[in-house]
């Protein structure tokens, strides 16, 4: 792995490594996990894209994907796969729109050439409780196996006000107990599960369920988007990472009055784009993952 290529990665989206090489997935384990990755592999979050967007807060809207898709494409360094955690288009009332729009980013995504998974972001699937997102993109929520890990889809957004809802939260608590109590849990969601901040709509009004269903296992990791900016929070054993978007940042939280679009900066190297962070996930090894030279 080069050096460069990895930092170009970095510089589109969030980067997170699974490591079964080290003997303890955590401080004071005895032995490795039975459930430890068969081999060491990494994957990018992308999030928050909203195709058809257009307006003040980032006049080159049009071209600020299809750059990251080029970034992807152009390194020698291949992800095993890509997870986008919604808002993959911006919102529209009009059926054909949302479609096109969905249909316009399924088109540039397409080159990156690695297996893809997709959860939606209200902008796509509230409008019309994800019936166009589930035509082009197949179910809101699921599960996958890679390397031995066990990854989870949440769809946070289709319900109304917010929430997983019942049969979702139920579906959660059978996948999850089906497996074994030590799993490696990577779960994705768009909005954050915990309450973050509720008065800007960043919480998910029954997220505390879901928490409490994944907290019976050790580690887990969540990565969300919505937010449009990086963040990092604890929840009892549950870490969770938000994702910078690739359309426009927003305010911290609660740091304004009124939630809106940070004003496009020309003279920024990012414009508060993209994600630079790269996290080592189940890997005892040092807290952040040194970059080859």
């Amino acid at each position: 792995m080069e050096r460069r290529d990895f930092l170009k990665l970095a510089t589109v989206s969030g980067i997170a490594f699974a490591s079964g090489c080290t003997k303890a997935l955590r401080p004071g384990a005895p032995e490795a996990r039975a459930s430890a990755p068969k081999r060491d592999f990494f994957f990018l979050q992308l999030s928050d894209t909203h195709v058809g967007y257009e307006g003040a807060a980032n006049p080159d809207a049009a071209n600020t994907l299809p750059r990251a898709v080029e970034i992807i494409r152009a390194s020698k360094v291949r992800p095993d796969f890509v997870v986008f955690t919604g808002d993959l288009t911006q919102s529209t009332e009009d059926d054909a729109d949302r479609r096109a729009r969905m249909k316009r980013f399924k088109e540039i995504v397409a080159p990156i050439d690695v297996p893809m998974h997709f959860i939606p972001g209200e902008h796509d699937a509230s409008s019309d409780a994800g019936a166009a997102f589930r035509e082009m993109f197949g179910e809101t929520h699921w599960t996958f196996e890679h390397e031995g890990l066990h990854f989870i889809g949440l769809d946070n957004v289709s319900q109304p006000n917010a929430t997983l809802g019942e049969a979702q939260i139920g579906w959660l608590d059978a996948r999850v107990a089906a497996l074994p109590k030590d799993a490696p849990l990577v779960v994705f969601a768009h909005r954050p599960l915990f309450d973050l901040a509720p008065q800007w709509d960043w919480w998910t009004k029954d997220g505390a369920r879901a928490l409490e269903i994944l907290q019976r296992h050790d580690p887990v990791t969540v990565f969300y988007g919505h937010i449009h900016q990086e963040h990092h929070f604890t929840t009892a054993r549950i870490t969770h990472h938000a994702s910078r978007s690739l359309v426009f940042p927003l305010p911290a939280p609660m740091s304004l009055p009124k939630k809106a679009p940070l004003l496009w900066d020309e003279g920024a190297a990012d414009h508060g784009l993209g994600y630079r962070e790269v996290f080592p996930l189940l890997s005892m090894r040092e807290k952040n993952i040194v970059v080859p030279k």
